[in-house]
């Protein structure tokens, strides 16, 4: 991060005097085109066909967002909530994905109407030094979930093959070579072995879900959000369910994944004269977003009822990804006989942990290129996906060798509990990050400036997106305080807890500033906008009467 910041700094004038000049052997570049250049408008799109072959033409860039929905960072959120709270989470899994799918469709719809990707358009109209701030922000989120996905290949990596551990963090900086091969390959066959993935983790859930037998009535039950679900008790082993609510919430809802949508959504062809032929863009896009969002919805739902009808309550004491795999293959531990049967034979651990590799995969392709959006967008610099990936892979794996090196000297259960600790707790920068993704978002797209009286938002997705976007500012701001208690370990003392309590009323106080600075910026801008267009069309109108 301070490097590319300090990059940034020396080099900004530099690339802006300069960007006419091709400069194609440069590391560095500068960027102030199209959203994602290289795949922008590549993939062509039918007309006149059916509506599946069109759908399916037009998915994709659904199943690159889903991703986000599912990665590491979510498993163990969802699996211990089912554990300690049986179905009574499932209710929050539901309004994360529906609200997931209001904020993703707004995203899409940004990119495709405004032909700018989200980090573009919230540059276009604040200030320079805003827009650094913003970048970091985001940054420090994405650099936040690469932590999770570090943790979750290094375990996989150390669990299928007996890879030390060690040697498996650094083992998870190659994947940039997959990521090279993938930029040679086109845009269409990556989401291909995106889809096939998800697949991949749909199918190991399902099957051991299927020989749990769970109870689906109480299933279907725990849909139905209650008070108990955001109550403050019952308390087991230090997570309340107001708690495991915020962690499911924290991990669904990610602001990475508004920037990429309204990136990708901008890789089909479509005539931006022809009203008509975005309008069809849009809808077919707000379809495979929901379709591939509902497909998440079901494997944090698998996830949770694993926690509750795979395993004896309370029988995982290690709720990190080493002791589930572990417990996957302890009979002591399962609840149903078939289960136990098939646990002997070494299979359902051995699927856990293909998911968990297939999962850092999926979520290393889309961590990159919502990396290279928002540097583009922000700071409008570019660098080659390659390059990008190894800087903050690298980074990330900072943060986790240090852990692993300093509870070397601990029993084994202790350095996968400060492992999985360091995974929750990274999950903290989302919560900064997140609320100046998703207010701008839905101002813009309130906007008829911005988005035209057909595509600006409808008086229902204006009030569904206020109280999405409240509710879940308000929700992030009330956990922070217990997220950063978590940071002092299981048994806070009181001064700790007070200091926990006095960074995080600072930090509220630090957000809620930057928040009323984002806005004002953006009413200004779209202000400016407004009197552009006004000219523009006072101008055209003055030249039609002299013809």
């Amino acid at each position: 991060m301070l490097l590319l910041i300090c990059i940034f700094l020396r080099s900004d004038l530099i690339m802006e005097a300069n960007s006419s000049v091709s400069r194609k052997h440069h590391l560095i570049e500068y960027a102030n085109g199209p959203s994602l250049e290289e795949i922008n408008g590549t993939v062509e799109v039918p007309k006149g066909k059916g509506f599946l072959k069109t759908l399916f033409m037009y998915s994709g860039p659904g199943a690159l967002v889903a991703v986000g929905y599912m990665d590491p960072g979510n498993w163990s959120t969802s699996i211990t909530g089912g554990q300690d709270f049986s179905y009574l989470l499932m209710s929050v899994i539901l309004m994360s994905s529906l609200i997931a799918m209001l904020l993703q469709y707004m995203a899409a719809k940004l990119g495709i109407v405004s032909q700018m990707d989200l980090a573009q358009a919230i540059r276009a109209r604040t200030s320079k030094s805003l827009g650094i701030v913003l970048w970091i922000l985001t940054e420090l989120a994405i650099m936040a979930t690469d932590i999770a996905e570090v943790i979750g290949a290094a375990i996989a990596l150390y669990l299928l093959f007996n890879i030390p551990l060690v040697f498996a963090v650094f083992l998870t900086v190659f994947d940039v070579l997959l990521l090279l091969l993938l930029t040679k390959v086109g845009f269409r066959k990556i989401e291909a072995l995106v889809v096939c993935l998800i697949l991949v983790i749909l199918f190991v859930f399902c099957y051991q879900v299927a020989l749990s037998n769970p109870n689906w009535s109480q299933v279907i039950a725990g849909l139905i959000p209650s008070a108990q679900t955001f109550s403050d008790h019952p308390n087991v082993g230090g997570l309340t369910p107001i708690k495991g609510a915020l962690g499911i919430i924290g991990a669904t809802v990610m602001p990475h994944n508004l920037y990429l949508h309204s990136a990708i959504s901008q890789t089909r062809k479509i005539n931006h004269h022809d009203e008509e032929d975005v309008a069809r863009t849009v809808r077919f896009t707000t379809w495979d977003s929901n379709i591939q969002l509902t497909f998440a919805f079901i494997v944090n739902s698998l996830l949770l009822i694993m926690g509750v009808a795979v395993f004896k309550t309370g029988s995982v004491q290690d709720p990190s990804f080493f002791g589930l795999y572990h417990a996957l293959s302890d009979t002591s531990t399962l609840s149903n006989g078939i289960l136990v049967e098939v646990a002997r034979s070494g299979i359902l651990s051995t699927l856990f942990a293909v998911a968990l590799l297939a999962s850092g995969q999926n979520s290393t392709i889309t961590g990159t290129l919502t990396g290279q959006v928002i540097m583009e967008g922000f700071v409008h610099m570019k660098m080659p996906l390659w390059a990008r990936r190894l800087i903050t892979r690298l980074i990330s794996v900072i943060p986790v060798l240090i852990c692993v090196a300093m509870t070397n000297h601990l029993s084994v259960i202790k350095q996968h509990e400060a492992i999985n600790t360091l995974m929750n707790n990274s999950q903290v920068f989302l919560a900064f990050a997140l609320p100046f993704s998703m207010l701008p978002l839905l101002l813009m797209t309130n906007s008829e400036v911005e988005m035209g009286k057909r595509f600006k938002n409808s008086p229902v997705v204006k009030f569904f997106g206020w109280l999405s976007v409240i509710s879940l500012t308000v929700l992030n701001m009330k956990g922070l305080p217990d997220s950063i208690a978590d940071f002092f370990g299981d048994n806070p003392s009181a001064s700790q807890l007070a200091w926990a309590h006095g960074i995080a009323y600072f930090l509220i106080v630090a957000i809620l500033a930057l928040l009323v600075w984002t806005v004002v910026e953006l009413h200004q801008g779209d202000k400016k906008l407004q009197a552009k267009l006004a000219a523009q069309s006072q101008t055209k109108g003055s030249v039609l009467d002299e013809l």
